[in-house]
């Protein structure tokens, strides 16, 4: 057993030395990302709400996309996102990159008066995810941020080992799960790092276990294998639709419903829901009357983003003539409904939708979802702890930050065991 435990020590300590830098950003990032959704909404909570009048009457949908056209002509947005709620404004995106806001009572477009907090949350997300590579560089970022989740998971569960007390007595037990606030030096990061890794361990577990599939190929598969279902061939974003085949012109002459046909309908579908978003199969302005091409801000976590396009100069009206003879199998338009009450909490329902009847082409819910796949929502979200609501959140963010204590003890720990005799030698 003595042996043992050694074995697990070193094993410990090497992977803590080896992987400890890496580990501490992702940490640090972790802890920061854990309410990016609700930091950022409140930072730009300026353009995002809107004074209801005392007379509310919202404006059509048409017409808020109308005049989004206008006021912004160049910007080719892939979404349009509503909530279900009178002092939030209509927004419009092109994915994770920022969009507008539209006032659904009156139609002014505006941004937030500072991005800074967006754009730090999205450098925040680069390091979590890609070490802050960029370009041709994320893979690799990506792998070494991989590799060393899995060296992670090794601490957790070796140290959950470790930092079990010896003697199960009163006196035991609160060594290693208490505070001990009187002790200093190695004492003291001896206390913290036995305290901290205790009750932050089980956290980290499921942590570093639900990144796996996010960081390899190999631990999505292996999901898929363990259910006896085949693994996709290409992995597509969780919870969204495959999109379906092009969609035969009724008519020359045929124009797709009106937006808020669409709206309407789906919102005497789904009575609960608190969030939809409207988005075409591709960012494509169909130069026809009408047509249903918003976009909205960066949806939240659980609903994957459309890619941002770059920003197309306006074509001249001889090109938007040619280019209309040439669409003549338009593409299907995609619904994401949330609906309060739903379970688990992050899912959604995805309608595809004929855009000129209406008519349900696919629709995909959790339940519609394969064992696999429903695993692999789970594992997702249990990774940012919104699975569980705010509670499962605020427990990843707080286990994130233990890891960054943990990650600073340990290495003052280690400082000390290896270069700790040697200093008091030379004073």
């Amino acid at each position: 057993m003595k042996l043992f435990r050694q074995i697990l020590f070193w094993s410990h300590l090497a992977a803590g030395l080896i992987a400890g830098l890496f580990i501490g950003i992702m940490c640090f990032t972790g802890t920061v990302l854990a309410f990016e959704d609700e930091i950022v909404a409140w930072a730009e909570r300026d353009a995002r709400q809107v004074i209801t009048p005392a007379e509310a009457t919202r404006l059509p949908l048409a017409d808020l996309q109308r005049k989004f056209r206008e006021a912004q002509p160049e910007f080719r947005s892939a979404s349009v996102t509503l909530l279900n709620n009178p002092a939030a404004a209509v927004s419009f995106s092109a994915g994770r990159e920022g969009g507008f806001y539209v006032n659904p009572y009156t139609g002014a477009v505006r941004q937030p008066a500072s991005t800074r907090v967006h754009e730090f949350m999205q450098m925040m997300l680069t390091w979590h995810r890609f070490l802050g590579r960029e370009g041709d560089q994320r893979p690799l970022g990506k792998l070494v941020n991989g590799i060393c989740n899995l060296a992670f998971l090794v601490l957790a569960l070796t140290g959950l080992y470790l930092w079990m007390p010896r003697t199960w007595s009163w006196s035991g037990v609160k060594a290693i799960a208490l505070f001990n606030w009187r002790l200093g030096g190695k004492a003291r990061d001896f206390n913290w790092h036995n305290t901290i890794g205790l009750w932050s361990a089980p956290i980290l577990i499921v942590l570093t276990l639900t990144a796996v599939p996010i960081s390899f190929r190999w631990g999505s598969n292996l999901i898929y294998q363990l259910v006896g279902e085949e693994p996709p061939a290409q992995p597509g974003p969780l919870g969204s639709a495959a999109p379906a085949s092009e969609i035969k012109r009724p008519s020359p002459d045929s124009t797709p419903l009106a937006p808020d046909i669409i709206l309407t309908t789906v919102q005497h579908d789904f009575p609960r829901w608190q969030q939809i978003t409207l988005r075409t199969a591709a960012p494509q302005r169909d130069p026809r009357p009408t047509p249903v091409n918003g976009g909205g801000v960066p949806p939240p976590r659980e609903a994957p983003t459309a890619p941002a396009t770059a920003t197309p100069a306006r074509e001249p009206s001889s090109a938007i003539e040619n280019q209309k003879s040439k669409i003549e199998n338009p593409q299907p338009l995609t619904v994401t409904i949330r609906e309060s009450g739903s379970w688990p909490r992050t899912a959604t329902t995805t309608l595809t939708l004929n855009p000129f009847t209406g008519e349900i082409l696919k629709r995909e819910g959790y339940a519609d979802l394969t064992a696999a796949r429903q695993i692999r929502s789970w594992t997702r979200f249990l990774h940012t702890g919104q699975a569980l609501g705010w509670p499962g959140q605020l427990s990843a963010g707080l286990a994130c930050l233990g890891g960054c204590f943990l990650v600073y003890t340990g290495f003052a720990l280690s400082w000390r065991r290896f270069f700790g005799k040697r200093l008091n030698t030379l004073d």
